[in-house]
């Protein structure tokens, strides 16, 4: 990566039901960078749009992300379960590296009640299933498991590194968000934020750092973290400091706003980033 990109989740809000043509024409006239293509509910797309998203993301330099279907649990308790999740990812790799996408992101798994340690080694036995497979496919699209929002779901910050550590096909998407809603409240100052980028550069070295994939939106949280997405201004969320620390650590990759009018907040993030 170049430098930083400001994408949104999805087709901008404003665009409605008018396809993919008319959102990368939103996106460039507000001078976003690109879209996330959300396959949360199924990796499916026609081939026209096909066409049209790998066609017009490449005219407009425009870069794609992708996420993987929500139905994704590496942790079940039913072995068809986690086989399915493992062709969910695959999925979401094989139509990411046919568009051009520069990588993938998925919700690993669940903690089920158990033990942190064991949950991660049946995380990390299907991630060899799936470096392996996407390997002998020729694929190097960068896989990405998330930060999650809530402590009962698999994913803190320590946990995405390790696995990063572990295949060289896999990095962090850092949701930052996230690590704010799951914590109750931390990771939301100019300090806390520079040791998360400092963290990943010790651990996976200055290419994690310029190959960065990030979601950050609005948030509202509990004691039992996340609850719902909002807008950056109706939320506690210090973007400004967040943004000053991408900015000193000179980190480059993708943003991708998650509010629910992503394309005002991707506007907001960039413009404040570039003010820097």
């Amino acid at each position: 990566m170049d430098r930083l990109r400001f994408v949104t989740a999805g087709q901008p809000i404003c665009n409605g039901s008018a396809g993919y043509e008319k959102a990368f024409d939103i996106l460039e006239n507000l001078k976003l960078d690109g879209l996330e293509l959300e396959f949360v509910h199924g990796v499916r797309m026609t081939p026209a749009n096909k066409e049209i998203v790998s066609r017009v993301s490449k005219e407009k330099d425009m870069v794609l992300t992708a996420h993987g279907p929500y139905y994704i649990n590496l942790n079940s308790k039913e072995e068809e379960k986690i086989q399915a999740s493992i062709t969910r990812i695959l999925d979401t790799a094989r139509m990411g590296k046919d568009l051009g996408a520069f990588s993938i992101t998925y919700h690993a798994a669940f903690y089920m009640g158990m033990q942190p340690e064991d949950v991660y080694k049946k995380v990390e036995k299907s991630m060899e299933v799936i470096c392996k497979t996407l390997e002998k496919e020729g694929n190097d699209i960068w896989v990405r498991p998330e930060t999650t929002g809530k402590p009962t779901q698999w994913g803190n910050l320590e946990e995405i590194v390790k696995l990063s550590r572990d295949f060289k096909q896999v990095l962090p998407c850092v949701d930052f968000s996230h690590l704010h809603a799951r914590t109750n409240g931390k990771y939301n100052t100019y300090d806390e934020f520079c040791a998360i980028f400092e963290y990943i550069g010790k651990e996976l070295g200055t290419s994690a750092l310029e190959n960065f994939h990030a979601h950050i939106a609005g948030i509202e949280y509990g004691e039992k973290g996340e609850k719902k997405h909002l807008l950056l201004h109706e939320s506690d969320m210090n973007y400004k400091d967040l943004m000053k620390a991408f900015k000193q650590f000179d980190v480059k990759g993708v943003i991708v706003c998650e509010s629910p009018i992503m394309e005002d907040d991707a506007v907001i993030l960039k413009e404040f980033y570039n003010s820097l």
